[in-house]
C-alpha cells in the first residue's frame, strides 16, 4: 500500500523545521542537503521542489530566525510599557530569554555570516537583518528624543550582539543581566 501523500504545506513546513533546527545547532555549513532531506523525512524532489539551491534553504531559515528573533525584541520592548527610553532598556528582556533557552547556540546571524561568503545573498541577508534592527533601535531612540538616535542605536546593538556572544562563550546568565544595566546606563547617558 504506497504512503499517504503529504500536502506540500506541510512537506516545506518540515523542511524547514529540520533546517531550523540543524542549522541553528551545527550551522548551516555544517549540515548537508541530505541531511536534512533524512532526518525531514521528505523524498529530494520535494526539497529541491521547495528549495533549489540550499542557499534558498538557509535564507528561508534565516527568515524564520528574524521572526522569532526579532518579534522577541519588540514583544519585551512593548513589556517594558509605553515609553520609548523604557523600550531600548526593556528589549534586553529579550537577550535574557534567548540566553537561557536550552541548546542556545548564540545570534544565528552572525554565525551565519562568519561561515558565508561576503556579497552573497546568504551573507546579505545576515547584514540586512543586523540593518533592519539597528533601524528599529534608531527610531526608537528618536521617538525618546536622544540627540544621537544613530550613535545610540549602534552601541545598544553592539550591546545586544555581545550579549548574544557572551551568553554562549560564557554560559553566565548574568551576561544578559549585565548588558541590559548597560543599555540603562548608555540611554540615560544619551538623554542628558
Amino acid at each position: 500500500m504506497p504512503a499517504p501523500r503529504t500536502p506540500a504545506g506541510s512537506a516545506r513546513d518540515r523542511i524547514l523545521d529540520t533546517a531550523f533546527r540543524l542549522f541553528y545547532a551545527h550551522g548551516p555549513r555544517g549540515v548537508g542537503v541530505d541531511t536534512v532531506i533524512a532526518e525531514s523525512g521528505v523524498a529530494k524532489a520535494t526539497l529541491y521542489k521547495h528549495f533549489p539551491r540550499k542557499d534558498d534553504l538557509v535564507l528561508a531559515y534565516l527568515d524564520r530566525v528574524d521572526q522569532a528573533w526579532f518579534g522577541a525584541l519588540r514583544a519585551a520592548a512593548r513589556d517594558a510599557g509605553d515609553e520609548p527610553r523604557d523600550q531600548l532598556v526593556g528589549m534586553f528582556d529579550a537577550l535574557a530569554g534567548a540566553c537561557r533557552r536550552d541548546g542556545y547556540h548564540g545570534c544565528a546571524f552572525i554565525n551565519t555570516a562568519a561561515e558565508s561568503s561576503a556579497g552573497g545573498p546568504v551573507h546579505a541577508r545576515t547584514v540586512d537583518h543586523k540593518t533592519v534592527v539597528r533601524g528599529w533601535v534608531t527610531e526608537l531612540a528618536r521617538r525618546a528624543g536622544v540627540a544621537e538616535p544613530e550613535l545610540l542605536a549602534l552601541q545598544l546593538t553592539l550591546l545586544l550582539d555581545g550579549g548574544l556572544a557572551g551568553g554562549v562563550l560564557d554560559g553566565d546568565p548574568l551576561i544578559a543581566d549585565a548588558a541590559r544595566r548597560s543599555a540603562r546606563t548608555l540611554v540615560e547617558a544619551a538623554l542628558r
